[in-house]
């Protein structure tokens, strides 16, 4: 529970992804919000080495994760958690307690997750780039100051919006990408909500069932490589 190959709900994902990415994809967060309200999900695996030209008539881009519910169908993990999180408690139905989650949710997508995939491209997919040790520096202390305020917002709050919501999953999923770096670690507030996140039951389960497949996986792709 709450995976049943029965369920309503559908969650696209990739079979195996190289190991720099294992926990990270995007899909974990419709699932651990799955978790969190203990809603049954299937899955339905395809391939990020070789996607299948069918797919992208239903995600423009080939990303995941895309979710089917019945005749509703969504892509991009926003989406997916706005959806999950109405039938599920993690989005307040109205009022401010709404607009607080919904601020967040999407802050983390625009204000903080942007410079993640700035330090990822430096770091990682453009590292052997002259421009990129050039940029670094700079876009760490960027990325440094923003932190700042966001742990100035956080405070001494347990969640970011109130409530633990679909606005915490959000949120942590993108500071443990940056945390692959120094800022989050160098900032106790941050580094401990962080911590409270990747503690709950529900993430520990999702991530569990996310690694599964690329273990799994993983011969088969070493192998044809």
């Amino acid at each position: 529970m709450p995976i049943d190959p029965d369920a309503t709900i559908e969650i696209t994902a990739f079979e195996w992804v190289p190991p720099f990415a294992q926990g990270f994809v995007r899909d974990l967060r419709p699932r651990w919000a799955c978790e969190e309200i203990g809603l049954a999900y299937r899955e339905r695996l395809i391939s990020a080495v070789d996607r299948p030209e069918w797919y992208y008539a239903e995600q423009p881009w080939g990303q995941v994760p895309h979710l089917r519910e019945g005749e509703i169908a969504m892509f991009e993990s926003g989406a997916t958690l706005v959806h999950l999180g109405e039938k599920g408690g993690l989005l307040p139905k109205d009022g401010q307690p709404r607009a607080t989650v919904l601020s967040w949710l999407f802050a983390a997508y625009n204000s903080v997750e942007p410079a993640m995939f700035e330090i990822a491209n430096a770091t990682i997919f453009a590292r052997k780039q002259d421009w990129a040790p050039l940029r670094l520096p700079s876009l760490l202390e960027d990325t440094g100051k923003r932190l700042d305020r966001l742990a100035a917002a956080l405070g001494d709050s347990e969640w970011i919006a109130g409530d633990f919501s679909i606005a915490d999953i959000a949120m942590v999923t993108v500071l443990r990408d940056i945390d692959r770096t120094e800022l989050v670690a160098e900032r106790p507030g941050l580094r401990d909500y962080v911590e409270r996140g990747k503690a709950r039951p529900a993430f520990k389960q999702a991530l569990a069932d996310q690694m599964r497949h690329f273990e799994a996986n993983a011969p088969k792709q070493t192998a044809g490589a």
